[in-house]
């Protein structure tokens, strides 16, 4: 369940967070063949990236925001998954050669914090690495609801398809 914060709520199928490699869409398929080397999975949900790529061979670490998530993503097999949130993402150098974010990129949430981020996700990884990301397009809507809360953002002083949600 997702909660927006101006009171909107969406119930999400599970089905799209346990889907198998089959099951996803024709670019998550496609960006999977660019992962190489050490991978951490930002915002890994439930783990289902993070459980393929660790199928394949992968060295892989899962990190979320979300305890329970965290939780599950053992529960299924994840070796290596642990609780933090975007913010606190911070390893040595060279620990990494792919970066993902499937589904995710939005966790930036402003342009000030992508900047602070990607440049410490450029430090921890290695000189040829990877940043692997998709994202949903919030104005790809005709939902009243989406078009009233773009213009409440912009009321707001916020971007219009940026979005504050609780899981």
């Amino acid at each position: 369940m997702l909660e927006r914060d101006d009171g909107f709520v969406d119930v999400m199928k599970a089905s799209e967070y346990f889907s198998e490699y089959e099951g996803w869409s024709e670019i998550e398929r496609k960006a999977m063949q660019f992962v190489k080397g050490r991978v951490l999975d930002v915002g890994c949900g439930v783990g289902r990236h993070s459980l393929c790529l660790q199928e394949k061979g992968f060295d892989v670490l899962g990190i979320d925001i979300s305890p329970l998530a965290i939780k599950v993503c053992k529960l299924r097999g994840l070796r290596k998954a642990g609780v933090k949130p975007i913010e606190n993402v911070d390893f040595k150098r060279g620990s990494f050669d792919t970066i993902i974010m499937m589904g995710n990129f939005g966790l930036f949430s402003d342009l000030k914090k992508a900047r602070r981020l990607l440049g410490r996700f450029y430090r921890m990884t290695s000189e040829d690495a990877l940043i692997i990301a998709s994202s949903r397009d919030p104005y790809a809507t005709r939902n009243r609801a989406h078009l009233r809360y773009h213009k409440l953002n912009r009321e707001r002083g916020r971007m219009s398809g940026q979005v504050r949600i609780r899981k």
